[in-house]
């Protein structure tokens, strides 16, 4: 399996891409495989101006529709996760922020896609349960509760070690403190932990291949694949930790993007470009070896004979400032906070589509049921995206909006106004009201410049 974990898919993806068959459309309910990574911005999949390498996201675009633009219902991981399994936007899920649970009495997609019949599997981080920080040594603790069939429930890269304690609270750190190296992965990540250092640290791991969380995940996803039952349809979520911070990659993936320089951030002035070059290395290699792994997971289902029925997504809760207007992580109404990749492909899915379609991740509750054949609760606030991907219609909503704290965000695809939030602050979701701010992301795609006094009535008809 290490070697399996090793193997460059950049050299055998057009022969893999060849050995795939068509997406047929079949009688039966598709299956579902979704990937699901943390904090990976819009612009770092797809994009010929950031050298990143992924052939097999590359392959699932090809044959399906790249969403080019699909905004979170909020930029905060507990609020996001708890948008997309309940289907509603930030102001009725629940969470306001990553200091509460997800309300157990609150129906999720997941469990009505049980109710339905099918195996619902899921693995990696989902955070749903972000104030308690209780996942059971088996990672099973409120899978059950959450609607899930099978699966393991990890903590996210911070929340494992937040107390610096080696004694394993989820089945992570229980996993590395059998192989003796909990003590080696806490001290690690304690020298990442100063204000930058989450990012500036840019030195592997010395955790081994296997053991790095997401390696740990992605075997993971493939055991629960292996069992699943053949007789029902099934959906599977992997939650990777990463591209999230800190920028910890093993040596082997340090091998592989050393060679390359990125693009610098907008408006930065807090580190050296080389330092800034290097934690964009660190994101890319975090992205690449997720790309490696989704090739490993299309191998398995191709060889259980379900690829033609299984609709493949990919998405991310939230993006990554990277420096941008000299702010890192997420929280902010910034587009690369808020914006993230959205790549759908499987049975009836047009494809080699780029959308230019408004559309939320929250949407993707919806779009789940109605592939499954279950009638949509009308207190969800999730659309469908399946007219969409099926080429029946280009439009999907009017506009978009997310919000954290006190800030609300509306986009209508072409003008973004922005209230409630203080960009000299730092503080993201807490920020204290101010006037609005309004950008014009065709002419001005960095937000750079407030148009909200200059085009008040425009800012009034997206505030109505």
């Amino acid at each position: 399996m290490f070697e399996l974990t090793r193997r460059s898919l950049l050299s055998s993806a057009p022969v893999v891409a060849l050995a795939r068959g068509p997406f047929l459309l079949g009688h039966k309910r598709p299956n579902f495989l979704f990937i699901f990574p943390d904090q990976l911005r819009y612009d770092w999949v797809g994009n010929p101006q950031i050298p990143a390498r992924t052939p097999n996201l590359d392959w699932i675009a090809s044959r399906g529709v790249r969403f080019q633009r699909a905004v979170v219902p909020s930029p905060l991981c507990a609020p996001a996760r708890a948008c997309l399994a309940s289907g509603k936007e930030y102001d009725r899920c629940g969470v306001p922020s990553n200091a509460y649970d997800y309300p157990l009495e609150q129906p999720t997609f997941y469990a009505m896609l049980r109710e339905a019949g099918y195996h619902v599997m899921g693995c990696g981080k989902f955070d749903l349960h972000k104030a308690t920080l209780d996942w059971g040594l088996d990672g099973k603790r409120l899978l059950r509760e959450w609607g899930f069939s099978d699966g393991i429930d990890n903590a996210g890269k911070w929340d494992a070690i937040r107390s610096g304690a080696e004694t394993p609270k989820d089945p992570y750190m229980a996993f590395l403190h059998q192989r003796g190296l909990a003590e080696l992965h806490v001290k690690d990540f304690a020298r990442r932990r100063s204000e930058l250092g989450n990012y500036t640290v840019t030195e592997p791991t010395p955790l081994p291949e296997e053991a790095y969380c997401d390696n740990w995940v992605a075997n993971n996803a493939i055991q629960l694949l292996r069992r699943a039952p053949r007789n029902r349809p099934w959906f599977l979520q992997v939650n990777f930790t990463g591209p999230h911070s800190p920028m910890d990659i093993t040596r082997e993936m340090e091998r592989t993007c050393r060679d390359r320089t990125f693009p610098l951030p907008n408006g930065s002035s807090q580190i050296p470009p080389s330092v800034h070059n290097a934690i964009r290395q660190n994101y890319t290699a975090m992205v690449e070896n997720i790309d490696r792994w989704i090739g490993r997971f299309i191998e398995v289902v191709e060889d259980r004979g379900e690829l033609e029925n299984t609709l493949i997504v990919f998405s991310s809760d939230h993006g990554e400032m990277l420096g941008d207007h000299d702010r890192w992580g997420k929280s902010v109404p910034y587009h690369p906070s808020v914006s993230v990749p959205l790549l759908i492909a499987g049975p009836g899915v047009q494809p080699g589509v780029r959308s230019q379609a408004l559309v939320s991740v929250m949407d993707l509750a919806a779009t789940f049921l109605d592939y499954a054949g279950v009638r949509r609760p009308e207190d969800m606030d999730s659309r469908s995206l399946r007219p969409v991907l099926e080429g029946k219609t280009e439009h999907h909503r009017r506009w978009v909006q997310s919000g954290l704290g006190s800030w609300r965000m509306v986009w209508d695809g072409r003008y973004k106004l922005i209230t409630g939030f203080d960009p000299s602050s730092k503080k993201g979701e807490r920020e204290k009201a101010v006037g609005p701010l309004l950008f014009d992301l065709q002419e001005d795609p960095l937000e750079n410049h407030n148009l909200a006094a200059a085009d008040s009535e425009i800012a009034a008809q997206l505030w109505a």
